[in-house]
């Protein structure tokens, strides 16, 4: 039979630092497995995110814009001729009603929108997370073909064009944001 070990301040504070140090090199071997598949699904996932929302194109010529303190990438694409068709700005907002959204938006060469994929949303769900298809072709608050280049985007409510999901102002107003940030991050980055 085992012997009990007296309960003292120096058993005590072996026993749990055994238990730290084994949870943390299980914690980490977890991060590390989990960290290269968590990566690869978030790539595939843009690269889907752009074909989707430009037109057919051959080549990307990738930017990185340094945009209030944040980074914003910029996929500019290009036909088989090297033409220029468009862009692919992984843009975002952190004026959501839960705060962050992250947005896949696809604008063409004269500035129309062509496209956009909500990336990553913690919205309300049923009403904040519509954007998903509100905004989209078909949809009550379509944007697909509006040009925000020289005027943002804006819901009805604030005297804009968009309409608004209904009884989700403030994810539309979120949304609307973080396409006139994709018009503001190609204006930094110099490729009106």
């Amino acid at each position: 039979m085992a012997k009990k070990l007296e309960s003292s301040l120096v058993n005590m504070v072996v026993v749990l630092t055994a238990i730290t140090l084994i949870s943390a090199v299980a914690l980490s071997a977890m991060n590390a497995a989990t960290t290269e598949p968590i990566n690869l699904a978030q790539k595939q996932k843009t690269e889907a995110a752009i074909k989707q929302v430009l037109p057919e194109f051959a080549t990307l010529d990738v930017k990185t814009v340094e945009m209030d303190g944040e980074e914003v990438v910029c996929n500019y694409a290009y036909n088989s001729n090297g033409d220029y068709v468009g862009v692919a700005v992984n843009s975002f907002t952190n004026n959501g009603f839960s705060g962050y959204i992250g947005v896949m938006v696809g604008i063409d060469k004269d500035g129309n929108i062509t496209g956009y994929q909500i990336l990553q949303t913690s919205e309300t769900p049923g009403l904040g997370t519509k954007a998903d298809l509100w905004f989209q072709e078909g949809g009550k608050g379509c944007v697909i073909g509006m040009n925000a280049k020289d005027n943002p985007l804006s819901v009805k409510k604030d005297g804009g064009e968009v309409d608004a999901i209904t009884a989700a102002t403030i994810s539309s107003r979120a949304f609307c944001d973080a396409i006139n940030r994709a018009y503001k991050a190609i204006k930094y980055g110099g490729n009106e």
